[in-house]
């Protein structure tokens, strides 16, 4: 249940000619304190539950809990979040023995795209794509939760890579 990623922001298109696979998601959360979020996503269809401990302080590990749900469910916890629901489109795109999600984040965070790898400890070697930029890992303002407060719309310095 701990989740080892790193965050990176991205430098091109190049990663949506290599992806595998493209959805739509749609998430919103219940809870944003800085030790737990609660989040509600809809991916496509499919609804989720999730709930993530604090970061460690480099950002690259924290508990993570997740169950499926039915997407009424989903739908209906949605209207319940605090405001600024996140949209956006993941591209999955399998580098070597990894699958990188990139969002492509749509509304008052356009513009901003986001790559991410999980992986199973935090020295694992991974290769690294010609479009994955500057890494961002344990910078909160690009988690999520974040950019539901605070929309890259409303940044003054947008550095993008």
């Amino acid at each position: 249940m701990v989740e080892i990623e790193r965050k990176f922001l991205v430098t091109s298109n190049a990663y949506k000619d290599e992806a595998s696979r493209k959805i739509r998601i749609t998430q919103g959360f219940l809870n944003t304190h800085k030790e737990r979020t609660v989040r509600v996503r809809l991916k496509g269809e499919t609804g989720f539950l999730t709930i993530k401990g604090i970061s460690s302080e480099d950002g690259l590990k924290r508990f993570e809990w997740e169950t499926e749900i039915i997407d009424e469910d989903a739908k209906s916890l949605l209207n319940l979040c605090e405001s600024g629901v996140i949209d956006k489109i993941r591209y999955e795109v399998p580098v070597k023995n990894h699958i990188f999600e990139i969002d492509e984040f749509l509304g008052d965070n356009e513009g901003l795209v986001i790559a991410e790898v999980e992986l199973s400890s935090e020295n694992e070697a991974y290769e690294k794509p010609g479009w994955l930029g500057k890494e961002v890992t344990g910078n909160i303002k690009y988690y999520n939760s974040q950019l539901s407060k605070n929309p890259f719309c409303n940044w003054e310095n947008k550095e993008i890579i």
